[in-house]
């Protein structure tokens, strides 16, 4: 499975609320997760978390982070106050990207396997039902308002589109070559797809469910963050971060940071972007004005970062 995941895992670049303080970052080869003071520059506080710790949410009041284990086949839950492991949720197979309903706060976890999501209930942590997607689901985002979930199938190049109140994916969309991370703007207007194997981005219409354009990026891209009008792109192979703008989506300048880049996310304020750093074990710091690299933070062994991290 550890050698599965160093191919496949991505981040869904969502936006962190004003005045994020810190990065909540599932370093997979460490079996743990960082806790990094973004201000500070530097880890506060590091949890054991076995079973190689891949996808990671944070519920809508920022309290809780819920992290996929794929080795431990479970999804843990992480009292961030505390800074201590709240609970485990068994839940077989193998889960991989996850994601919150902003809304309900129900909680969704894809499995790689089986073409399904699971329903996780925020309050008992019981699994409440599974919802049928394509294959290989992957990257997962929800519409602010809650209604709608979208699900990357990679195996099919499509997204599914699921309605969140009947548990039913009531669209699909094809898009480029094995699609991983997707990102909603804050409208809920447009989806962005990071392709991984057709080296670009798809721009999906929500309200047309159809794909609109493909914008070229670099090497493998695994995840989106949108701010400022512009896109930023995790490009894995390319050890960059590529840039388009949304407007004309016209390719920009591509920014060096580490080594084999995944998980990206952009701060409210717009100000800066975080993007984890897997091979290099570290969290690079992109000022969104200059387009420059302005830091770095050293974390535990394979910060993978897959999903919304930032609080």
């Amino acid at each position: 499975m550890r050698a599965l995941l160093a191919g496949l895992l991505l981040g869904a670049g969502l936006l962190a609320p004003a005045g994020a303080e810190e990065a909540v970052v599932t370093a997979q080869n460490a079996n743990a997760v960082d806790i990094v003071d973004l201000a500070a520059g530097r880890v506060a506080a590091t949890l054991p978390v076995p079973g190689a710790p891949a996808g990671v949410a944070l519920s809508p009041d920022r309290a809780r982070a819920y992290v996929t284990a794929p080795e431990g086949k479970a999804l843990v839950v992480i009292d961030l106050a505390a800074r201590r492991v709240a609970g485990t949720v068994a839940l077989g197979g193998g889960p991989l990207g996850v994601g919150v309903n902003p809304a309900s706060g129900e909680v969704y976890v894809a499995d790689w396997y089986a073409k399904r999501l699971w329903a996780v209930d925020p309050g008992t942590l019981a699994v409440t039902g599974e919802i049928a997607v394509g294959t290989s689901p992957s990257g997962i985002a929800a519409t602010r308002d809650g209604r709608l979930i979208l699900v990357t199938d990679r195996d099919d190049d499509a997204v599914s589109v699921v309605d969140a109140a009947t548990r039913r994916r009531v669209a699909v969309v094809k898009v480029g070559t094995r699609p991983f991370g997707v990102t909603l703007d804050p409208d809920g207007q447009r989806a962005y797809t990071a392709n991984v194997g057709s080296n670009d981005v798809s721009v999906i219409d929500l309200a047309a469910r159809r794909e609109i354009a493909r914008v070229p990026v670099g090497e493998r891209p695994y995840a989106v963050a949108l701010t400022g009008g512009r896109a930023f792109v995790t490009d894995q192979y390319g050890g960059t971060v590529s840039t388009f703008d949304l407007a004309g989506l016209t390719p920009g300048p591509r920014i060096e940071v580490g080594e084999y880049p995944e998980g990206i996310a952009a701060s409210r304020d717009g100000r800066r972007v975080y993007v984890a750093n897997w091979e290099s074990n570290t969290v690079s710091v992109i000022d969104t004005g200059s387009l420059r690299v302005t830091g770095q933070v050293r974390t535990s062994d394979g910060p993978r970062a897959f999903g919304d991290f930032l609080r």
